[in-house]
């Protein structure tokens, strides 16, 4: 008989970002607590900016090559320049529910020795592991302050909340990530 499973952690931060080079410091941020064996899965629409805060994540990480969207090859390693961990970072927007487009992948193979970044993996790449850190992104919008409703789509303020889920992320200090001006 398989032993009950204890109930998930959570840990919990949200921040908000006002702009493109906030959200790439965000990333270089979090890097610093980042190691191998991570997986980091990224939510928001189109634009909200995944690429941006992984952009950071490699600059934090030391790696190798221009960290850009690999919408169209679905996958890309960057090696580490120092002795850290390499970065795949992975979108699965193209890829259907299904999971044998991910295990296609192999990013259980990847997993133990590499830092991986998965932005569309909602429903799709939970189960490579038990501790993740889940980053939503989601648009600041109608922000009471005055600002021009015509404009709001302008606006690059995001609300960013980082849920570390799982043992591993019991005692990280997601907390010292945020920008402590910007935490909600």
């Amino acid at each position: 008989m398989e032993a009950p499973r204890s109930p998930a952690t959570e840990t919990r931060v949200r921040t908000v970002v006002d702009s493109p080079e906030r959200m790439s410091e965000l990333g270089r941020r979090l890097a610093a607590l980042l190691r191998p064996g991570d997986l980091v899965m990224l939510t928001g629409e189109l634009g909200a900016g995944k690429t941006t805060l992984t952009r950071g994540l490699g600059a934090g990480l030391g790696v190798r090559g221009a960290v850009t969207s690999p919408t169209f090859v679905i996958a890309r390693v960057h090696p580490s320049l120092t002795s850290g961990p390499p970065l795949v970072h992975v979108d699965a927007y193209r890829l259907g529910g299904g999971l044998d487009e991910m295990e296609d992948l192999d990013l259980d193979v990847s997993l133990p020795d590499s830092v991986v970044v998965v932005e569309w993996g909602d429903g799709k790449v939970e189960d490579l592991s038990e501790d993740r850190l889940h980053v939503v992104i989601d648009r600041v919008v109608g922000s009471g302050d005055g600002v021009d409703p015509l404009a709001v789509d302008r606006d690059d303020r995001r609300e960013v909340s980082l849920t570390g889920i799982g043992a591993r992320w019991a005692d990280a200090d997601l907390a010292s990530v945020a920008d402590q001006r910007d935490t909600v």
